[in-house]
């Protein structure tokens, strides 16, 4: 089938073949910028979309021009039927890649081999386990440290995200990018976002600026490297010369990267976010389950999306929380 382009472009001229499934609202994790404090309403298990769904939704979009297909949770390996997931969004023959918090990544390795899901997007936020322990209020540093290595031995491509917060991981900069040295992944620092009860305020935020003042002190000039950013670069890329990996930094806030922006979120139950900053959503979910056909709204959603950050065009409308908490939290987005 030809795609039909026009459903996926918005009235910016912005193309998106990048979509991104939530599978799940529950995570093995309770990270502070993730979830709020006293957790969240979990949408009924009714609500959520079955893995039949999730593949003839999907279908939908691979339809209309989507190559790439990225799952997220919550965390997604805690869906009981993840390997089928995985085979029917593998018959599509489509690029499919994960983010996860790589607790279960030694349960679910052989199912991501036998569909060739090869890139991995790893979050840790931290290399010390006690504080690796005060952000998440768990206690399996190790298990993710362990994990993050069997990947590499198995060749997986690999980005460890990692959400800086000032003074709490800020002076692990240089600890994380020096892990590339003998490494051969991407860091990607990831500038803290405001989100619904994750009690943002500029002040903690770690600014592209700042990272790369961070590394301008500590080596040489010429041994930072700026590399070619993607056409649809979410991270500006930087290499230290001679060593295995790069880094990368995210900067939502301070300097958006949303002219070249390909990415559409499907929520777990089933709403399109035309945007991670957005508040509103598109119900595919519903219609798709009385019969009815969705790239209409597919396309009503694109044509509303914002030309940038859903419509918070400066560092004021960001730090506003009447706008910057209208939203779901982050666990129930899905990055």
């Amino acid at each position: 089938m030809t795609p039909n382009n026009t459903v996926l472009t918005d009235d910016f001229g912005r193309k998106h073949n990048y979509l991104r499934i939530s599978l799940i609202e529950k995570c093995n994790l309770r990270c502070t910028y993730c979830m709020p404090a006293d957790g969240i309403v979990l949408s009924p298990k009714a609500s959520l979309m079955t893995a039949d769904e999730i593949y003839a939704i999907a279908q939908t979009f691979v339809n209309n021009g989507v190559d790439k297909i990225r799952l997220t949770g919550g965390e997604p390996l805690l869906r009981k039927d993840f390997p089928e997931i995985i085979a029917k969004l593998g018959s599509l023959k489509t690029e499919i890649s994960i983010t996860t918090n790589g607790i279960l990544i030694d349960k679910h390795i052989d199912v991501l081999k036998q569909f060739n899901v090869k890139k991995i997007n790893l979050s840790l936020d931290t290399l010390v386990a006690s504080k690796f322990h005060s952000i998440t209020l768990r206690n399996q540093f190790q298990s993710v440290i362990d994990n993050l290595h069997l990947l590499l031995n198995n060749d997986f491509k690999i980005k460890v995200n990692v959400v800086l917060i000032k003074g709490f991981n800020d002076d692990e900069i240089i600890d994380f990018i020096k892990l590339t040295q003998f490494l051969p992944i991407s860091i990607r620092f990831i500038e803290f976002m405001p989100f619904a009860g994750n009690e943002w305020d500029k002040s903690k935020m770690v600014s592209q600026k700042e990272i790369l003042d961070q590394v301008q002190r500590h080596f040489p000039e010429s041994d930072v490297e700026k590399l070619e950013d993607d056409k649809n670069f979410t991270a500006r890329e930087f290499k230290i010369k001679n060593y295995m990996g790069s880094f990368g930094i995210i900067s939502s806030i301070t300097n958006p990267f949303c002219d070249g922006c390909n990415r559409i979120r499907l929520t777990a139950n089933g709403k399109i976010k035309n945007c991670l900053f957005s508040n509103s959503e598109t119900d595919v979910l519903t219609p798709f389950r009385n019969g009815e056909a969705i790239e209409d709204m597919i396309a009503f959603a694109i044509k509303n999306k914002k030309k940038v950050r859903a419509g918070m065009t400066t560092i004021e409308d960001v730090n506003n929380p009447a706008l910057n908490q209208d939203n779901r939290s982050m666990i129930a987005i899905g990055g």
